[in-house]
């Protein structure tokens, strides 16, 4: 149960602590993730009842840090898979929101869980030329267990962006793909759009 609250929590609110975009040719994939840590603990220092109570204002926090440290459209075009090349572009529009706007409210919680002394950033050994790289990192646990949490992050030029985590070796991302390439088969991309939508509280205009 630790370790399903780890994956359903940490890991992904670390996907929302990303400092800024940084120059690839500025500052190291590492270096991206260290700061993140220290911005997320900083955001969080003395507001932790406040966002508890204030579901809005936590989802606000989240969005503030995440929308633009997260590749948001590789994201949804990597879970889409296939169906993400016969869709619409309204259609890829309204699954890159939906979808993004689903997993902040579904990971929030895990954001008021958040201790920086839990992380630690290991060496980087990729290969820093290249336009996908993977930073990995352990998570220590209330048991004293260690838990890897890899993040994969791609080279924009704004700098690097984050659109996956991986823990104990399953990816968060490819996870999504299998579950919905079996909802959209079993339904239609519209039908997971519009639950995408509803989950998150998104309204949309009727033609």
């Amino acid at each position: 149960m630790m370790r399903k609250t780890l994956s359903t929590g940490l890991a992904f609110l670390l996907l929302g602590g990303l400092s800024a975009p940084v120059a690839a040719q500025d500052s190291s994939p590492n270096k991206v993730v260290e700061d993140a840590v220290a911005l997320l603990a900083a955001k969080l220092d003395g507001r932790r009842d406040e966002l508890s109570d204030d579901r809005d204002a936590l989802y606000a926090l989240i969005d503030e840090i995440l929308l633009p440290r997260f590749d948001r459209r590789f994201a949804a075009q990597v879970v889409l898979a296939k169906h993400w090349r016969s869709a619409e572009k309204e259609q890829r529009d309204r699954f890159i929101e939906g979808f993004y706007q689903a997993l902040v409210r579904k990971y929030a919680d895990g954001v008021l869980e958040f201790d920086e002394d839990q992380i630690s950033v290991l060496p980087f050994r990729g290969d820093a030329s290249k336009k996908r790289v993977k930073v990995r990192s352990t998570v220590r646990l209330e048991d004293g267990s260690k838990v890897a949490v890899d993040y994969e992050l791609v080279k924009r030029e704004s700098g690097w962006l984050l659109f996956n985590v991986v823990i104990e070796g399953v990816s968060y991302v490819r996870n999504f793909r299998t579950e919905l390439d079996s909802e959209i088969r079993g339904s239609s991309l519209v039908a997971v759009i519009e639950r995408l939508e509803s989950e998150a509280g998104i309204a949309v205009a009727n033609d």
